[in-house]
């Protein structure tokens, strides 16, 4: 018989692996999220009982599923108040292969679209497609948005209670329904990768890899979907070119590795020659067209910058200092401008670079980037005190004990040079 222990490691792997398969799947075949979800959740706690005491399951996810779907139909059961209803939930009882219709048949994707429906507020769809599909916490979710905990949970509320009023149905979208709802899918997908590569020290490894492999393949598959969608493209090839970092991320230690320092024979050059001709592909129509291009198109465009350089010192930050002012354009948003700042110091000088930083004093002053990168340009000026003081403020805001570990040797590695 396992320890507990390892049935406790096995369930918090099947969560985060296949949660949103689990309740896509239970979703698909009763037609309700809300029951998907619940009845997904009392499966995990069954689970967390029957596991440590029984041994894990060969099949842990067909476990979980099954179990799922018993509660379901026994909760339908329970609430039938007329015989149609009954007969309903006997029907529901049948085990047989739910049909496959639609534009979309991967289950977690099919989800991630149901969540995104055009009648919730972007930043509700995103929250609750977090939640739902994903698995994240609440307060997962809070630091990628920036806001406090309290605002997500409200938000997930709020969107459920509209689904519910609404009587919006979890139905597989048509084909023409899928633009439409393209835009929040590929945002969730983008925090979705951001979470699994900015780990916050709650998972026992250092990279959620299950996040970034599932990403990138659900980006392949909306790829598929809409191939001329300048955003699902930019998405794929920021993803890919991201990905193909990870080799290096980490050092042997499981101390992260920052991108100038990382050994970029281990990076993943197929991956980056693909995301290289998506973008390529990309520019040529815009060029052709007239068109501007997209914020994951840039993102992805600064990426490959980096990509083609055969080292550190040979990055063409002048052209990075460009895609980030044509990216300020058309994402105005403060992360964009702490990026803009550290090309402008690459490419210029860190007073420069600290210009740029300085606009967005009022709405960073609680995220550790900021303040990291204030502490780096001050030091880099010279400005020793004052950067200890920033490399202090970062190191409280780190979302996760390695970013604090990786601060705070930059921190100690400052103050032993300035101290000879």
């Amino acid at each position: 018989m396992p320890e507990p222990r390892d049935a406790a490691d096995a369930l918090a792997e099947i969560h985060r692996a296949e949660w949103g398969r689990i309740v896509g799947g239970l979703a698909r075949r009763f037609g309700d999220l809300d029951l998907a979800e619940e009845v997904a959740a009392d499966a995990f706690a069954v689970a967390v009982e029957r596991w440590a005491a029984d041994g894990v399951p060969p099949n842990p996810g067909a476990w979980i599923t099954t179990t799922a779907r018993r509660k379901a139909i026994d909760r339908l059961r329970r609430e039938a108040r007329r015989d149609d209803k009954h007969r309903e939930a006997l029907l529901i009882a049948d085990d047989s292969p739910a049909e496959e219709v639609g534009a979309v048949a991967d289950d977690r994707l099919r989800l991630l679209f149901a969540c995104c429906h055009p009648l919730l507020g972007v930043e509700t769809r995103v929250a609750l497609t977090l939640r739902v599909v994903v698995g994240l916490t609440v307060a997962e979710i809070a630091h990628l948005f920036l806001v406090p905990p309290t605002t997500i949970a409200q938000r997930i509320t709020r969107g459920k209670a509209k689904i519910g009023a609404a009587r919006i149905p979890f139905r597989v979208p048509e084909a023409g329904d899928l633009p439409e709802r393209a835009a929040a899918v590929v945002t969730v997908l983008s925090l979705m990768y951001t979470h699994g590569y900015a780990a916050t020290g709650e998972a026992p490894d250092r990279l959620r890899i299950d996040l970034l492999t599932e990403a990138v393949r659900l980006a392949r598959e909306l790829h598929v979907l809409l191939p001329d969608d300048g955003d699902v493209t930019g998405l794929l090839a920021l993803l890919l070119a991201s990905a193909a970092r990870i080799p290096a991320r980490l050092a042997p230690d499981g101390a992260l590795v920052t991108l100038s320092e990382q050994n970029r024979d281990a990076w993943d050059r197929a991956m980056i020659s693909e995301a290289d001709a998506l973008i390529a592909e990309r520019q040529r129509i815009a060029r052709a067209t007239g068109i501007r291009l997209g914020r994951f198109e840039l993102l992805a465009a600064v990426h490959l910058v980096h990509a083609r350089a055969p080292d550190a010192g040979s990055t063409d930050w002048s052209q990075i200092v460009t895609l980030y002012e044509m990216l300020e354009r058309v994402d105005p948003s403060p992360i964009v401008g702490v990026n803009h700042a550290i090309a402008v110091a690459e490419a210029d000088s860190p007073e420069a670079g600290l210009a740029v930083l300085e606009r967005h004093d009022d709405t960073l002053a609680e995220h550790y980037a900021f303040h990291a990168v204030r502490a780096h340009l001050r030091a880099a000026g010279g400005e020793t005190a004052e950067a200890l003081r920033a490399y202090d403020r970062a190191i409280s805001l780190a979302p996760s004990p390695e970013m604090a570990e990786l601060l705070a040797a930059r921190r100690r590695n400052l103050a032993h040079n300035s101290s000879h």
